[in-house]
């Protein structure tokens, strides 16, 4: 029972946290449609002048989308390579996208811990990325913290069940050992009545012979 209550509980968590992974980059997205205004426009085109090179939101979200929907073997592949580009060039965009790929969840190496940690990182340095990176980092933040929040109450959840289980099976073997206690108890006495019954049996046949 509780390995059900187990598996139900991570498929809720992998549900759950898939869907904001996706509902996230859907945020990005809106993001980046809503930042057509004159000002906005201008503020964020000289920001991302200063950063060459830097990759665009499509290219970050194309990798989430192949590790939310791709088989293993892409996943596997998605994720060695940004783990070797972070590793070996390391920059905020490398950095960012090792990051991702380790915040999305679905797929073996999904490291939330270290995720957080990175993306906080990366949004600490905010003048060493683009506007589309912050807003990419913030969001996938907000999506790990959340799915972190959903593991830790899954833990207690399991963690009380056992206890509950604990509990149950203790109450259960208490009662047997009652029952128990109660049928050799029982079964004494009627050995005894049977033997005082036997005695005054035997009794009453020595009387009679003696007639």
């Amino acid at each position: 029972m509780r390995d059900s209550v187990t598996a139900g509980m991570k498929r809720i968590i992998a549900v759950t946290v898939l869907a904001a992974t996706l509902a996230g980059c859907a945020q990005t997205k809106s993001w980046l449609a809503s930042f057509g205004k004159d000002d906005d426009r201008a503020v964020s085109a000289a920001h991302e002048d200063l950063i060459l090179g830097a990759p665009s939101a499509d290219d970050y979200l194309s990798d989430l989308a192949a590790i939310a929907s791709g088989d293993p073997a892409r996943q596997a592949e998605i994720f060695a390579d940004a783990q070797a580009a972070a590793q070996l060039t390391p920059n905020p965009s490398t950095n960012l996208r090792y990051a991702l790929v380790l915040a999305a969840p679905g797929h073996p190496e999904t490291d939330p811990q270290l995720a957080q940690s990175m993306l906080r990182e990366i949004l600490s340095n905010a003048p060493l990325v683009t506007q589309s990176e912050i807003a990419l980092a913030s969001i996938h933040l907000r999506s790990v913290e959340e799915m972190m929040v959903l593991e830790s109450e899954t833990r207690l959840l399991r963690e009380s069940s056992s206890r509950a289980q604990r509990t149950q099976e203790q109450a259960v073997a208490e009662r047997l050992f009652r029952v128990e206690a109660e049928n050799r108890r029982l079964r004494e006495e009627l050995s005894d009545a049977e033997e005082k019954l036997e005695a005054i049996t035997s009794i009453e046949r020595e009387i009679r012979e003696q007639e």
